[in-house]
């Protein structure tokens, strides 16, 4: 059973016969269906049904020569309405199922960020066009699914802190873009900066609480490459219900350095109420979509 189905509102999906049940659902009444041919006298096919504006369950399966259809697997999905990255993307192929993963070095995020693709079906259209697995500058936008997280409050800035963060953040993008183009003074100073920060924080924790010298961060998370551990500001939020089990979920918008994200999580599964200017703590699955144009 997949363990974030409760972030679509699905966390009564017990057992396998309720599990099927809603597999069928999807096969019988998608909100969207796409397919591809394969080289081996078969077709690909992926039905995706939303049970609420954002969040829906995605089936993929194969029909073979006499019209049978094999199920292959399903996953829960959320969709993104912000544009989050356009950097270079790495698609590599798992290699159990024909599915895909995006890796992307956004210097804003800090680690090299892994993440599900939800439109796979276009990667595979893309990949037959193209002859190859590449990497690309293409356009992401990022969503995820979380089934634990907490509401926390935000560090109090006057205007011109905020600017001041802004400018900085601003500057160290700009140093690590040269850095990684090797620019032996971008990381110079990068690694002067990184010392002059650690230095400072291992003076104030002694006296202060860490999440109000930390303001936001993205780490992996477990195990499992698409998994992360994140924290961000929270710059909008909606109410939705799932159709189906009348679960009520919170789409987040959170921005991380400048990156826009939306994020899933039932009601029941979030601690704190949300607001804009307030931050979201949690563990997140995360996917993308790209944009190969």
């Amino acid at each position: 059973m997949h363990q974030y189905l409760s972030a679509a509102g699905f966390s009564n999906v017990k057992t396998k016969k309720d599990l099927m049940e809603l597999v069928r659902q999807v096969i019988m009444e998608p909100s969207e269906k796409s397919f591809i041919e394969t080289d081996r006298n078969s077709i690909i096919c992926e039905y995706v049904r939303y049970y609420s504006p954002t969040t829906g369950i995605v089936v993929r399966g194969e029909y073979d020569d006499s019209n049978e259809l094999t199920l292959d697997f399903y996953y829960p999905v959320c969709r993104a309405y912000n544009v989050s990255t356009n950097e270079y993307v790495s698609v590599e192929r798992y290699s159990a199922h024909e599915y895909f993963a995006g890796v992307c070095d956004d210097p804003r995020i800090g680690v090299t960020l892994i993440f599900d693709i939800r439109n796979s079906v276009d990667v595979m259209k893309h990949m037959a066009q193209e002859k190859k697995e590449s990497e690309e500058k293409m356009t992401v936008s990022f969503s995820g699914l979380s089934v634990s997280g907490m509401i926390m409050l935000p560090i109090k800035k006057d205007k011109k802190e905020k600017l001041k963060t802004e400018k900085n953040a601003s500057n160290r993008n700009k140093l690590l873009m040269a850095a990684r183009n090797g620019d032996e003074n971008a990381i110079e100073s990068l690694t002067l900066d990184d010392i002059d920060t650690y230095a400072q924080l291992s003076k104030k924790i002694r006296n202060e609480d860490v999440y109000t010298l930390v303001e936001s961060y993205f780490m992996p998370y477990g195990v499992e490459c698409n998994l992360y551990s994140i924290m961000g500001e929270i710059t909008d939020f909606t109410t939705e219900k799932n159709l189906s089990t009348d679960e009520e979920l919170y789409i987040l918008t959170l921005d991380y350095n400048g990156m826009a994200m939306n994020i899933s999580i039932n009601k029941k599964d979030l601690l704190g109420e949300p607001m804009a200017g307030r931050r979201f703590k949690g563990t997140v699955l995360m996917q993308g979509k790209v944009d190969f144009n």
